[in-house]
């Protein structure tokens, strides 16, 4: 078996602190900005709307750049960390811009600093997540680190959630509410960079003597179909579970029909889940694989949604099950895929002799956008012609069916496409051990690589 290159805890901790940071503001930027310029700003929705529509462009294909420059161009901190810094402090000014707009801020205004989060934040998670995959060589070492850090995102994520509830008794008014997401991502953000920046080692590129974008090496990326493969069984799961995220408060609301309070308490159990079936997946996947595991997860998600259709009003405790369980489930698709892109990387290393895990993990950001701006394109204009309202009136049958289908039969659907493409996936653990034995042979120098 090959021998793990083990990560200290202490830089594995290090290194998956900052997604807590990063992962803070992303509920309050989808919650506030489009009500606080639309209507606090008097832009209108529908201006609102096309402008971040246009900073979601510059998002998508900004990936690719984030990756290449990463990977190809590094600065005096490192090739990963300088640019993972650099995304930040633009994200981070982004974000103060956005949640302080001046008086008579206009379109361009909301455009120019969506933007540069956007932008900012991409250039944060293309380098950290192509950094993560480098930092161990073995099977479940990269679980391990994937685990380690979508953890602490899912902690962000819930820090998030209970923020306005902590604001609330300051009693700040709604700027300052803002401000306070803000300082507290940046109370977070800044010793956890800093820990990252001191205590996590990065792997320099090796030497090449090849072109980063000659016609073999591009060719080996469309060639390898282990990594089409899996970040096609990616991009459908990740769509099933953005219908879900995205539709669980609507289906609370206007099918539990619950308080607000018992709303709120059931997205943190879907996300509070997600944290504690971290470590489960882990344990999962060294007894089976990391494939089969994600499947057999997947599998338990999607039979759960089939709770759905007997959920009617008041059934909080049946509703409880399958947002545990789905929440679960969430923790395997954060954790196994990217560990897995990270095994798929070992092919491409082996036939092109270059080190392009950010263009990979670019890739995989563009999918996971891409996922998300389908459930949305798709979900909202298919209930509006259902007729599904939220102004306050009772919803008709037709539209409440709508909403059940997106929410749980579309998502499960996805989600056995997704099963279909991974039960015999063939990169194994033995096979990555195989892979790894190659690269480790493998002479070092270009000049000596051109003469074997």
């Amino acid at each position: 078996m090959f021998k793990e290159r083990q990560i200290t805890s202490m830089s594995l901790l290090a290194y998956a602190l900052p997604a807590a940071a990063f992962a803070i503001p992303t509920i309050p930027v989808a919650i506030h900005v489009p009500g606080l310029y639309a209507e606090d700003m008097g832009l209108g929705l529908a201006a609102v709307g096309a402008a971040l529509l246009i900073a979601r462009f510059f998002d998508i294909i900004s990936d690719p750049l984030a990756g290449i420059i990463s990977d190809r161009f590094p600065l005096p901190w490192g090739r990963r960390k300088t640019w993972v810094i650099l995304g930040a402090l633009a994200a981070g000014f982004g974000l103060y811009r956005l949640f302080s707009p001046p008086a008579g801020a206009d379109i361009n205004y909301l455009l120019t600093w969506s933007v540069v989060l956007y932008v900012g934040w991409t250039f944060v998670t293309v380098p950290y997540n192509a950094w993560g995959a480098e930092l161990s060589e073995t099977y479940d070492g990269r679980t391990r680190i994937t685990t380690a850090r979508e953890a602490c995102g899912v902690i962000g994520i819930l820090v998030a959630s209970i923020a306005p509830f902590l604001l609330s008794y300051m009693e700040l008014d709604d700027e300052a509410s803002r401000q306070g997401i803000v300082w507290i991502a940046f109370m977070f953000g800044t010793p956890a960079l800093i820990f990252l920046i001191l205590l996590v080692p990065e792997r320099p590129r090796p030497p090449s003597a090849k072109p980063y974008f000659s016609r073999a090496s591009l060719k080996a990326i469309a060639k390898n179909s282990l990594f089409i493969r899996l970040v096609t069984a990616w991009f459908l799961n990740g769509t099933a579970n953005a219908l879900t995220v995205i539709l669980l408060p609507l289906y609370i609301k206007y099918v539990l029909a619950v308080p607000h309070e018992t709303r709120d308490a059931l997205i943190f159990l879907y996300f509070a889940s997600a944290v504690l079936a971290l470590p489960f997946c882990a344990k999962l996947s060294k007894r089976l694989s990391k494939h089969q595991s994600w499947s057999v997860i997947m599998t338990g998600a999607s039979l759960t949604f089939l709770l759905v259709p007997l959920v009617g009003p008041g059934d909080v405790w049946l509703f409880a099950i399958v947002c545990a369980i789905t929440g679960a489930a969430l923790g395997a698709d954060l954790a196994l895929p990217p560990a897995m892109q990270a095994d798929v990387i070992d092919i491409d290393r082996l036939h092109t002799h270059e080190e392009r895990a950010g263009l990979f993990f670019a890739f995989w950001g563009m999918a996971t956008k891409l996922a998300l701006a389908l459930a949305i394109g798709c979900a909202f204009p298919l209930l509006d012609a259902t007729g599904f309202v939220t102004d306050g009136t009772t919803n008709s049958p037709p539209a409440l069916m709508m909403l059940m289908v997106l929410y749980a039969t579309v998502p499960a659907a996805l989600k056995f496409a997704a099963i279909g493409l991974m039960w015999n996936y063939p990169l194994s653990r033995k096979r990555q051990e195989a892979l790894r034995r190659r690269l480790s042979r493998r002479p070092s120098s270009p000049r000596k690589r051109a003469a074997a």
